[in-house]
């Protein structure tokens, strides 16, 4: 088994902040309404690039999508779209509810196909107002190849104990289970990455993570000896990756509004009809 392990420091999001943003959210979904295949917020304006493509708004099995254009026309919103230039491989996209519960679950489960990539994306989000956990499943495949063209991934963040990982005095140990846990399975090996937050000394927040990657079955020894060659540059490779998601991190909290109430909401419905 070959592990890798990086730490960031970045800034801190705040708490209040961001399950006030969630709630806004929700609840401009919630009363959001369907005209004409369009999503309209509650003020009328109509949500940019997202629109009903079958079944009922907000109801188990809706479709949603953008509808694709023919020569600058509307298509039929249950053709699939085409990407790139002419002689491109055809592309299928649409993103579907599961659940629509706001103070339960929301859950979408978003298709893509083309001809060499088929991936089934899911969502869930608990107690979405004031969102407790985030689950995210991944399965993919060339329709066109056998297993080792097959992976799949699972991932699964525990907000409340991120949050209570942070809570604790910046001297003490980290916390003893990770609070965000991802796993990937593909026939030749399998890893597991964890993130784990603490509170540095300056309010901003230090963050691991770890990686850890090992054979399957008879093609454990295989693997294991393949690392010993490529360790480094996977290291660095992981390396870079850990300080590029920071750097992200750094450039999405300076991009978010600093509003309360009415004002944030307001903002985050401008951002939703935004073109």
């Amino acid at each position: 088994m070959a592990r890798f392990e990086h730490t960031v420091t970045v800034a801190a999001l705040d708490r209040h902040w961001f399950e006030e943003a969630a709630g806004a959210v929700v609840d401009l979904f919630e009363g959001s309404r369907e005209q004409g295949g369009a999503i309209l917020l509650p003020d009328g304006r109509p949500i940019h690039g997202l629109r009903l493509l079958q079944g009922r708004h907000l109801q188990p099995g809706a479709q949603y999508g953008e509808a694709p254009e023919e020569d600058g026309k509307p298509g039929d919103p249950g053709a699939p779209v085409a990407s790139g230039q002419a002689g491109a491989p055809l592309v299928q996209e649409a993103t579907v509810l599961r659940e629509w519960r706001p103070s339960r679950t929301v859950e979408v489960e978003s298709l893509m196909a083309e001809e060499s990539l088929s991936v089934r994306v899911g969502v869930r989000l608990r107690e979405p107002r004031t969102p407790r956990a985030l689950e995210v499943s991944l399965d993919g495949h060339n329709p066109k190849g056998g297993s080792l063209y097959r992976f799949s991934g699972r991932a699964r963040a525990d907000l409340h104990a991120w949050w209570a990982a942070l809570d604790r005095p910046s001297s003490a140990p980290p916390a003893a289970r990770a609070p965000v846990v991802g796993r990937a399975v593909h026939r030749l090996a399998k890893a597991r990455l964890t993130v784990t937050p603490r509170p540095a000394d300056d309010g901003s927040w230090q963050v691991s993570v770890v990686l850890s990657v090992r054979g399957r079955w008879l093609l454990r020894p295989v693997v294991a000896v393949a690392l010993v060659f490529v360790r480094k540059p996977v290291e660095r490779g992981f390396r870079e990756g850990v300080d590029s998601a920071a750097e992200e991190w750094a450039e999405m909290l300076a991009e978010l509004p600093s509003l309360h109430g009415e004002a944030l909401r307001a903002q985050i419905a401008d951002e939703l009809t935004a073109p």
